[in-house]
């Protein structure tokens, strides 16, 4: 019996080193083109309980695949070679650059706005999502989740699971979901800009080895190489060679470092100053609204302006428990303005007038996150 145990935990421990999920960046050279994504197109995940910080993820139709391609299969897996038969063979290398500035990377290509949502929006379903927002003019894709399954037979997924658990104290084998949000802008009518953010929950124990053991979905933090990977698989999608792809995002050089801090404005809401020119704060105020997951309700490229669809920490309560966040979200203005050379200020507006100090407190909490993502 000691026997059969000490194997079962050598097991455990060998799956350990397989299969853990490593938060941090590796080596690039050594993982861009090499990690291994699996989307389980057609899984059916069961309703657990959700922190209240945490939203729900929407499954009704996150595993549905034959909208889209009657012979799509269980298993969204393409390995190289069928990646790169699927790519468009319209385009070509020097169409695609990579764009890097601070934590941010992005993918730069020649073609309008209107080809490239086409092309955009057909990759992703070509990796089994579906669509839960779709905005062409404010040029934002939002998938569903679908789960990032590791390589264990369907059988065994639950017994195995359960000997980790127990050798080594882990809940990493639990289900990952992963969703993406695409934001596609026009820098003009024959460039576009293609940003993609990840965004994952994990399904963890609480309470291990308990009479109370459960398990919650709970936020996880980004894993930068499965959101280079996707990159790359779009880069060779439009028509890149995979080896070239693969050296422009190692060695895209990062234009600027972002600096900012966080302050209060003359009308006692939170503001934060960028040290960077008007356009590159647009981008990065942007790029960091994606990775938190702010709902944007409309925005004024021209006047550097966006309006925002969100609930103040102080009104989450019974009704959002009830009804949703939905039921309490409110429009606020995030105004850009660059005051002096390489510096712009961005600013919180209540259009309501009302200036309501629950609201100057949402405006610590909003940019709080914001200046998070840059740290």
């Amino acid at each position: 019996m000691t026997k059969i145990i000490t194997t079962f935990l050598s097991i455990a421990f060998f799956l350990n080193g397989c299969f853990s999920n490593n938060e941090k960046e590796l080596n690039p050279k050594a993982t861009i083109g090499n990690v291994d994504i699996k989307y389980l197109s057609n899984k059916t995940v069961t309703s657990l309980e959700i922190p209240p910080d945490l939203t729900k993820p929407s499954l009704e139709n996150s595993f549905r695949l034959s909208e889209y391609d009657d012979d799509s299969k269980n298993i969204v897996n393409f390995t190289n070679n069928e990646v790169e038969s699927k790519k468009s063979k319209t385009f070509n290398d020097e169409k695609i650059s990579i764009i890097k500035n601070g934590n941010i990377t992005w993918l730069s290509f020649k073609e309008s706005k209107n080809n490239t949502w086409d092309l955009v929006r057909n990759f992703f379903k070509s990796e089994g999502f579906s669509f839960k927002k779709i905005n062409k003019e404010l040029g934002i894709l939002e998938t569903d989740y679908l789960e990032n399954r590791p390589d264990i037979p369907d059988q065994s997924v639950g017994f195995i699971r359960s000997i980790i658990r127990r050798g080594t104290g882990q809940s990493y084998m639990l289900p990952v979901l992963d969703m993406y949000r695409i934001r596609i802008e026009s820098e003009n009518n024959d460039l576009t800009n293609i940003f993609i953010t990840l965004s994952s929950i994990q399904e963890v124990l609480t309470s291990a080895g308990t009479d109370d053991e459960n398990t919650i979905w709970q936020a996880k933090q980004t894993d930068i190489n499965i959101e280079k990977e996707m990159l790359l698989r779009l880069m060779i999608y439009l028509g890149g060679d995979k080896a070239t792809s693969i050296n422009k995002i190692i060695e895209a050089k990062e234009e600027n470092e972002i600096n900012l801090s966080i302050g209060k404005s003359f009308n006692g809401y939170t503001k934060l100053t960028f040290q960077s020119k008007l356009l590159e704060t647009w981008d990065q105020m942007s790029w960091a609204m994606d990775r938190i997951g702010i709902d944007l309700q409309d925005k004024d490229i021209k006047e550097k302006t966006f309006y925002i669809n969100e609930s103040r920490t102080a009104d989450q309560g019974i009704i959002s428990k009830l009804f949703g966040d939905e039921a309490i979200k409110n429009v606020y203005q995030i105004q850009l303005k660059e005051i002096a050379q390489n510096t712009t200020e961005v600013y919180f507006n209540d259009i309501t007038e009302k200036n309501e100090q629950k609201t100057i407190d949402f405006s610590y909490d909003f940019f709080n996150k914001v200046y998070k993502q840059f740290k």
